[in-house]
């Protein structure tokens, strides 16, 4: 007769033990992503007031400055080496960014995106006004090579087709040394208006407070559900005793 109940409060036990370590877990996720929610807005405030920080020189490499850095850099644009960085969009406009070599004397080339044009305007000789011949200097922000994200096609060098950048397969299309990191133009216009500079969307993806609630709520609804349970187990074992009475 005693092994029953015995069994019943183990089970018991186990099952406490297995919520209680549920709601701790969840809870320490929340927790967790509040925790990195802090970082990342520490972080995206640390890029923002470093894009408005006065331009530097451009660095030979990228080792030299971290991302987002305000660079300014002088040579000669080499518009017959153009790319294309294909499919972009604007406000809704489908198009292409602009990647242009700006050959630096003593130094390696930087890859500049110029910017954004809108379909048909891809080709250069549709915007030569906005090709400058002779020497430039170029002022924005400097910006890193990251790896593509997993529904991003493969690079198509032998057919013209940039969906990332790769800036050592883009070094060989060119035929130039080029500098570890690209140049964002900015917002300068340029005559007959493209490409359109300024296109850097300084932001990093920030979903931590959606996922800390998740986890929050998660942990408030198993509390609920244990309540009731709690209750409703609490009901069966008084209406058992007042039988047995």
């Amino acid at each position: 007769m005693s092994a029953e109940p015995a069994r019943l409060r183990d089970n018991r036990v186990l099952q406490g033990t297995a919520i209680a370590s549920a709601f701790l877990i969840l809870l320490g996720l929340g927790t967790w992503q509040m925790e990195r929610l802090r970082w990342k807005e520490s972080l995206l405030a640390d890029i923002t007031a470093r894009a408005g920080a006065t331009p530097v020189p451009a660095p030979d490499t990228a080792s030299d400055l971290p991302e987002y850095t305000p660079v300014f850099a002088d040579g000669v644009f080499r518009h017959d080496l153009e790319l294309l960085l294909v499919p972009r969009t604007r406000a809704g406009v489908a198009g292409a960014h602009v990647l242009t070599p700006l050959v630096r004397p003593g130094a390696p080339a930087v890859l500049v995106n110029r910017g954004f044009v809108p379909v048909g305007f891809e080709p250069t000789a549709t915007r030569r006004a906005g090709n400058p011949s002779g020497p430039v200097r170029v002022e924005g922000l400097l910006r890193l090579q990251h790896p593509p994200g997993p529904f991003v096609p493969d690079n198509d060098p032998a057919g013209g087709s940039w969906y990332s950048i790769d800036l050592a397969a883009m070094g060989e299309a060119t035929g130039l040394e080029l500098a570890g990191y690209v140049l964002d133009a900015g917002p300068s216009r340029n005559p007959g208006g493209w490409p359109e500079g300024g296109q850097t969307n300084v932001s990093i993806r920030n979903t931590h407070l959606e996922y800390a609630l998740t986890w929050y709520g998660l942990a408030g609804v198993l509390a609920a559900c244990v309540s009731v349970l709690g209750r409703r187990a609490g009901g069966s074992r008084q209406r058992r005793a007042g039988n047995v009475t």
